[in-house]
């Protein structure tokens, strides 16, 4: 099973030094996180990893009062899929 993981400016899935799958995001004044980029390894690729890293980071704003701002394009797609997120948008 996969496991998200948050440290600083970061969600990964494996280990920080060398991580499987992680998403970048910028803090953006009090309120706001900018996600610009997501990567995720041929090896966990189609299995949801990175959906995975949007839910993870749904969840830390809800939890620390932040809205999202995807820039990232992965990012944006999963926003656009997924009704529930838009509180956060």
């Amino acid at each position: 099973m996969m496991t998200v993981n948050h440290k600083e400016n970061l969600f990964y899935i494996g280990d920080v030094s060398s991580p499987k799958a992680q998403m970048t995001y910028v803090p953006t004044g009090e309120d706001k996180i900018i996600i610009d980029h997501t990567e995720v390894n041929d090896e966990l690729r189609g299995q949801g990893a990175g959906k995975m890293m949007v839910e993870a980071a749904v969840k830390y704003a809800r939890q620390n009062n932040k809205k999202i701002i995807p820039l990232c394009p992965f990012a944006k797609s999963v926003f656009d899929k997924t009704p529930e997120f838009q509180d956060v948008l």
